[in-house]
C-alpha cells in the first residue's frame, strides 16, 4: 500500500481510524464509515501530527498520490479503492505479523462469547502462561483489562493489541469475534490457532437483516476463502455439537473437534469419527457443578464453580480449546475449581434474610431462556424476572423476550435497558405485545426502582431474582448520553453486601 513511499516506514509511529488519537508522526486512515467518512477528519488529522494519508476512493482505477502542504513539509496522501478490505492485512503487515507468533484462539456464536474468552484466558494463566483478552469486558492482559468500545475492535486496533501483547511476552490470546467484526473484514488477516462455536440464536438482526446473513457471517471463521475480508487461517476449529446450526458445520467440516455438554449426546459424538470432548455425566449443586467428561484426550472429572447448565458448554468448550493447542489435559483438571465466574454473567449475590439476585447479561430470547432455566434450578421459592430491549436495536426479539418470561418467571418487571435515542415507551410497548396476559407484569422503566421494588416485595429469602440484559455494563444509554449506572452495584447496594 505505501511501496511507492517506503521511505516513511522508520517514521511512522502508529495506524489510526480516528482522526482524535492522531498523534505526531502516525499514518491516518480516512476510511468511510456507515455514519461518518473519516475523509472529512484529514484536515484534522494532519493538524493533530499525521505523517501520511490513506484514503478511501469510490473509483476502482483512482491510484493517485497526492501531497498536502502543511508549514513547508509536504504530507502524503494514498487514495485507494476499496479500502476496508485492506486494512487488515495493511495493520498486520505494519505490526509484523503478531498474531502468527503466538496462540491466538477465536470465539464466535450469540451467546457465551466473553465466558469463554475469559475462561480460556483464566485457565491458561493458572497452568503458568501469559494470557491475555479481546472483547466485550475490555482488552489487555489477564486481570488488567481496559474497557472496550466494541465486542473485536477494528483492523488497526486488533493487530496493535497483538503487537502489545507479544512485546509483553504473551503465548495465548482469546478473542471475541463478532459477526460485525466478520461481516466487516476486522480478523481477515489475523492467523488463527484455534476458531470456535458456542451456539446461533436471533440477534444482531438490525445489521445483518436476515438470519441467514448472520449465520453466513459467523460459518465465515471456519470456512476461509479467496474473499478479501474472509479468515485467512481458521486454525483447529471447535464446534459445540449440541446446537442445531452447530451440528449442521460439523457435517460440512473434515477437521473439526466436537464439544457436547449433553449426557445424551456422548454416543453420537464418539460415534462421529473426530476429536471430540463429551459429557457422561454431571451433577449441579449449590456450589458449581461436578463434570465427569470423557474425550479423545483422555477421561476426567472437573470440578466448576459456574453455574447453569449452559455454563457447562462454556467451561467445556474452553477447555476443549485449550487440549486442541496442547495444553496438559491433567493439569487443566487440577485447575479448573479455580476459574472464577465472570462478572455479570450469572453472578450471584445474596445476604441473609434477603432474596438471591442474579444478574447475567442475557439480552437475547434464547439467553434469557437459558439464564431463566438455570436460575429456576436454584430457586426454592418463587422465580422473578427483570428485563429490558435495548433501543435502536432489533424490534423482532421484543416480544420473544416477553414469551420466554413469561414461560418461566411467577414476576415478571419490564424496565429500561440502553434506550438509546428511542422512545422508552414505544420499546416497552412491543415487549408488552408479546406477553400472553399481563396480570403478572409490572413496568418500572427507572431500572434502579425495580430492583429495588422486586427485592422489597420477594415473599421470602428462597425468592431468585434475576437481572437480564446488562451484566457487567457500568451505563445506560438515554440518547447518545452514557449515564452512569450499573446493576451489579446497584444490587450490592440494596443488599447490603459487597462487589
Amino acid at each position: 500500500m505505501l511501496a511507492s513511499c517506503s521511505f516513511l516506514e522508520e517514521k511512522i509511529q502508529k495506524l489510526q481510524l480516528d482522526s482524535r488519537q492522531v498523534a505526531q508522526n502516525d499514518l491516518f486512515i480516512a476510511l468511510k464509515g456507515r455514519d461518518l467518512d473519516g475523509r472529512d477528519f484529514i484536515e484534522a488529522a494532519i493538524k493533530a501530527g499525521a505523517i501520511a494519508i490513506v484514503a478511501d476512493t469510490e473509483f476502482s482505477n483512482d491510484k493517485t498520490l497526492t501531497c498536502h502542504m502543511v508549514d513547508g513539509n509536504k504530507i502524503l496522501q494514498i487514495n485507494i479503492y476499496q479500502l476496508a478490505n485492506k486494512i487488515s492485512a495493511f495493520a498486520n503487515l505494519f505490526y509484523d505479523n503478531p498474531s502468527e507468533k503466538m496462540d491466538v484462539i477465536g470465539v464466535t456464536g450469540t451467546n457465551g462469547k466473553t465466558t469463554v474468552t475469559q475462561l480460556i484466558a483464566q485457565w491458561a494463566m493458572l497452568i503458568g502462561k501469559k494470557s491475555a483478552v479481546l472483547g466485550t469486558l475490555g482488552n489487555g492482559l489477564c486481570g488488567h483489562l481496559v474497557p472496550s468500545t466494541n465486542t473485536t475492535p477494528s483492523s488497526v486496533d486488533i493487530q496493535s493489541y497483538l503487537a502489545d501483547f507479544l512485546a509483553k511476552d504473551v503465548t495465548i490470546v482469546a478473542m471475541e469475534v463478532s459477526s460485525h467484526g466478520l461481516a466487516l473484514g476486522r480478523v481477515s488477516d489475523v492467523t488463527f490457532s484455534a476458531s470456535l462455536f458456542t451456539n446461533l440464536s436471533r440477534d444482531h438482526l438490525d445489521f445483518h437483516n436476515t438470519m441467514d446473513d448472520y449465520n453466513k457471517a459467523k460459518w465465515s471463521l471456519f470456512s476461509p476463502s479467496d474473499d478479501e475480508r474472509a479468515v485467512k487461517s481458521s486454525g483447529k476449529r471447535i464446534i459445540n455439537f449440541d446446537d442445531e446450526v452447530g451440528c449442521s458445520w460439523i457435517k460440512q467440516l473434515d477437521e473439526v473437534m466436537v464439544v457436547s455438554s449433553s449426557p445424551k449426546n456422548l454416543s453420537n459424538v464418539m460415534g462421529l469419527g473426530k476429536s471430540y470432548l463429551a459429557v457422561s455425566s454431571v451433577n449441579y449443586h449449590d456450589q458449581g457443578a461436578t463434570i465427569i467428561f470423557e474425550s479423545s484426550f483422555g477421561n476426567g472429572v472437573l470440578h466448576s464453580r459456574l453455574f447453569g447448565d449452559f455454563n457447562v458448554s462454556n467451561l467445556l468448550l474452553a477447555f476443549a480449546a485449550l487440549l486442541s493447542l496442547n495444553y496438559p489435559l491433567a493439569a487443566l483438571v487440577d485447575t479448573a475449581a479455580l476459574l472464577l465466574p465472570v462478572d455479570g454473567r450469572m453472578e450471584i449475590f445474596s445476604a441473609p434474610e434477603k432474596p438471591t439476585v442474579i444478574i447475567d447479561y442475557a439480552h437475547t430470547p434464547d439467553a434469557l431462556d437459558k439464564a431463566l432455566c438455570a436460575a429456576k434450578s436454584h430457586c426454592n421459592g418463587a422465580l422473578w424476572v427483570i428485563f429490558g430491549c435495548g433501543g435502536d436495536r432489533d424490534k423482532g426479539k421484543r416480544p420473544l423476550m416477553a414469551k420466554v418470561a413469561q414461560l418461566h418467571a411467577r414476576h415478571i418487571i419490564v424496565t429500561n435497558d440502553n434506550p438509546r435515542t428511542e422512545n422508552e415507551d414505544a420499546i416497552i410497548n412491543d415487549i408488552l405485545v408479546g406477553f400472553a396476559q399481563i396480570d403478572d407484569v409490572k413496568v418500572i422503566k427507572d431500572r434502579a426502582s425495580a430492583i429495588l421494588w422486586a427485592i422489597n416485595h420477594a415473599s421470602s429469602e428462597k425468592d431468585v431474582i434475576l437481572v437480564a440484559g446488562k451484566g457487567h455494563e457500568d451505563y445506560q444509554i438515554i440518547g447518545n448520553i452514557k449515564h452512569d449506572y450499573s446493576d451489579r452495584k446497584t444490587v450490592s447496594h440494596f443488599l447490603g453486601t459487597s462487589i
